[in-house]
């Protein structure tokens, strides 16, 4: 046990000054540019796919937040919707950075997932036949308000310094309990066992990481990311769990618009494109 916790630190420890570096970048843009790209976000017109995609890749808590309620107010369409959801990595870039032997696949995944995000977004406009943008108009105010309330805990209006050091802590953190109790399961269950559990090897793989993906959490997107890494988790299999994690965009979702119904249709949507996309790449991986 005591191995276990000292390799779980020592690793840890390892990647912290490369966390903290990743949040201070991602501070900064978000603190100089976060309000043109809200902006952007509902005035996009034909391209709100491509435009919701690329702001979901950015790694910080309020883009799908805002996707959420811009389509509860109908100025963006659900494929927009979609695109920013399935766009939505979380803390997958900044954890992926401190291993920079792994970038070429970070900007794989990334590309896939923009591609698959902007595909979807657009089928599913032109399925439902929503195209054009709505002439709904939304509160704005009441839209910074609520993304005020949503991020006041992590201090982003306090300081870029002091917001990374908070956001590097937390992600730590949940990489410490995470890496530790991986490391327990297969200390004690065995690294074979624990593979079958996440049915790693298995086609159907993307199918139990999109399921972890939807938990409404930055803590499924460290858990997945760190399981791609250790090797236990396909490249489907991670692209499709952090499909289906739209973070705290499900839950503002579910807040802001009153249509049950139509919230879980659009949560259905999500998973099944993040399963089929994950199982399709594994497809692909393999022939190749």
């Amino acid at each position: 046990m005591i191995d276990i916790i000292s390799e779980t630190i020592i690793d840890s420890i390892k990647i912290l000054p490369f966390l903290f570096i990743s949040y201070l970048l991602i501070e900064y843009i978000e603190h100089k540019s976060s309000q043109k790209l809200e902006k952007a976000l509902s005035t996009s017109g034909k391209y709100s796919k491509v435009v919701g995609a690329l702001l979901g890749i950015i790694p910080q808590c309020g883009f799908s937040a805002v996707a959420a309620n811009l389509f509860s107010s109908r100025v963006i369409t659900v494929g927009t919707l979609i695109a920013v959801f399935l766009a939505t990595s979380d803390e997958l870039i900044p954890i992926m950075l401190t291993y920079p032997e792994k970038t070429g696949e970070l900007i794989i995944i990334l590309i896939a997932k923009l591609i698959i995000a902007i595909v979807a977004g657009t089928i599913i406009d032109v399925i439902i036949n929503k195209r054009k943008k709505t002439k709904s108009q939304f509160d704005k105010d009441s839209m910074h308000e609520h993304m005020h309330d949503m991020c006041k805990h992590c201090d982003c209006e306090h300081g870029i310094l002091k917001s990374s050091i908070r956001h590097t802590l937390s992600i730590f953190f949940f990489l410490l309990v995470i890496t530790f109790i991986i490391n327990i399961i297969v200390e004690y269950i065995g690294n074979e066992n624990f593979k079958k559990i996440i049915l790693s090897g298995s086609i159907l793989q993307p199918f139990v990481a999109s399921i972890i993906g939807l938990i409404p959490n930055c803590a499924a997107s460290v858990l997945l990311t760190t399981l791609y890494i250790e090797g236990s988790l396909s490249l489907g299999a991670i692209i499709a769990g952090l499909s289906t994690g739209a973070g705290v965009g499900t839950i503002i979702l579910f807040k802001t618009n009153k249509n049950l119904k139509e919230n879980l249709k659009i949560l259905g949507l999500v998973y099944f494109i993040g399963v089929f996309s994950g199982i399709i790449i594994d497809c692909i991986v393999r022939v190749i």
